[in-house]
C-alpha cells in the first residue's frame, strides 16, 4: 500500500522552538515585555490573574480535546487587568510574538516538502495551537513552506486537539485520501496517539536518539527519511 498523503505536526517537527513545551515559567516575562512595549502599568493582582488564567488554558497542565479561541482567552485575561479591550489584538500579537521570536524552520524541511510535492503526495499540517494562537501567527512560522503544503491546518480549523483522532479524520475528508493511506509525522506521544486513534500511519520524528517507545509504526531522525518511508 502506498502512502498518498503526509500530515506534519509543526512545532519541533517542521519548526524548532527553543522554549519549553510548558510556558508557565514565561508568563510573567511575556507580560512584562507587553507592559513595557505598550506603556502599561500592571499591578501584582493583575499579574496573579494573568497567571491563573493562562494556567487554566495551559493544555500541558489541563489537557482538553476541544480547542478554545484566543478571543475567549484574552478577553478573560483583560477582564482582570486595567488593559482596555481595545488593545486585545495588540496584546495577543505581542504575547505570541514573544514565544515565536527565535523560531526557525528545520534545514531539511523545505527540500522534503518539495520532494513530496514533486511526487504528487498530498501534504498537510495538523498542529495544536498554544493558548488559542490564531493561524496568522501559527502558520507564519512555516511561511517558507506554505507553497508546498496544500492543507495547512491547526486545531483552530478542526476544533479538536491531539491526541484526539477526530482532527485527522476531518483532515482526511478534506484531502480525499483515506486514513489508511495517510501518514502523520510528529515528535510527541500525543501525535502517535492521534494517528493511531484515526487509523493513520504514525511516524515519530526523534532527533535526540533517546529511547521513545510510544507504539509508533515508524521512527525517523530527520525529515528526509519521510521520502524513504513512503517509497
Amino acid at each position: 500500500m502506498r502512502i498518498k498523503a503526509v500530515v506534519f505536526d509543526i512545532g519541533q517537527t517542521l519548526v524548532h522552538y527553543p522554549i519549553p513545551l510548558n510556558w508557565s515559567a514565561l508568563y510573567r516575562p511575556a507580560f512584562e515585555h507587553i507592559e513595557q512595549k505598550l506603556g502599561l502599568s500592571l499591578s501584582e493582582e493583575a499579574y496573579e490573574h494573568i497567571g491563573k488564567t493562562l494556567a487554566k488554558y495551559n493544555a500541558r497542565i489541563n489537557p482538553r480535546e476541544k480547542e478554545v479561541s484566543s478571543d475567549l482567552i484574552f478577553s478573560e485575561i483583560l477582564e482582570g487587568t486595567t488593559i482596555p479591550e481595545t488593545l486585545k489584538e495588540t496584546v495577543k500579537k505581542e504575547f505570541y510574538d514573544y514565544f515565536r521570536c527565535k523560531a526557525h524552520v528545520y534545514p531539511e524541511a523545505e527540500e522534503t516538502l518539495a520532494e513530496l510535492a514533486g511526487q504528487g503526495i498530498v501534504t498537510a499540517t495538523l498542529s495544536d495551537v498554544a493558548y488559542g494562537m490564531d493561524n496568522q501567527y501559527a502558520l507564519d512560522d512555516i511561511r517558507p513552506l506554505l507553497k508546498y503544503i496544500q492543507y495547512p491546518y491547526t486545531s483552530n480549523d478542526t476544533g479538536w486537539r491531539k491526541p484526539c483522532g477526530k482532527a485527522l479524520e476531518i483532515l482526511a475528508e478534506k484531502t480525499g485520501v483515506p486514513v489508511r493511506e495517510t501518514a502523520f509525522v510528529g515528535d510527541e506521544i500525543k501525535d502517535v496517539m492521534c494517528a493511531k486513534g484515526a487509523g493513520v500511519v504514525s511516524v515519530l520524528i526523534n532527533r535526540t536518539g533517546e529511547a521513545k517507545d510510544y507504539g509508533q509504526d515508524y521512527e525517523i531522525k530527520d525529515l528526509r527519511e519521510v521520502i524513504r518511508l513512503i517509497n
